[in-house]
């Protein structure tokens, strides 16, 4: 199976929309903050890993104990996952915190403030 074949795609999808409902409703672990979500997932064609990328709204504390509480439960995670997902192979999970979310807002209140400037110095001058 190639990498961005229609069924690994497919599949990428599904492992999504699974651990994502794993993480908010089925773990109970306190260290994993409530505002956490699953933003991309990867599966290898050979259905043996996957890199879920993971993003928490909150601190960098926050991000760092959820982090530890989904790498504790990497067991539990994959046995549901394989009870929820139809595949020959369960794949082993690895979290990767995703910061795209964050750079994003950042980048939103930067070009907010730049603009903001802008305007500012032209209602100075429509006014002089």
């Amino acid at each position: 199976m190639r990498k961005n074949s229609i069924k690994n795609t497919r599949i990428n999808g599904e492992v999504m929309k699974e651990l994502s409902v794993i993480i908010r409703s089925e773990i109970k672990d306190p260290r994993i903050h409530p505002m956490t979500s699953v933003t991309d997932v990867e599966v290898a064609p050979d259905l043996k890993t996957c890199k879920a990328y993971i993003s928490v709204l909150g601190d960098e504390e926050a991000r760092k104990n959820t982090l530890a509480g989904l790498r504790s439960a990497e067991g539990y995670i994959r046995r549901q996952l394989a009870r929820t997902v139809n595949l020959r192979n369960t794949p082993e999970i690895k979290f990767i915190l995703d910061q795209s979310i964050e750079y994003g807002i950042n980048m939103s209140k930067l070009i907010d403030d730049v603009t903001k400037d802008i305007r500012e110095e032209k209602e100075e001058e429509t006014d002089d």
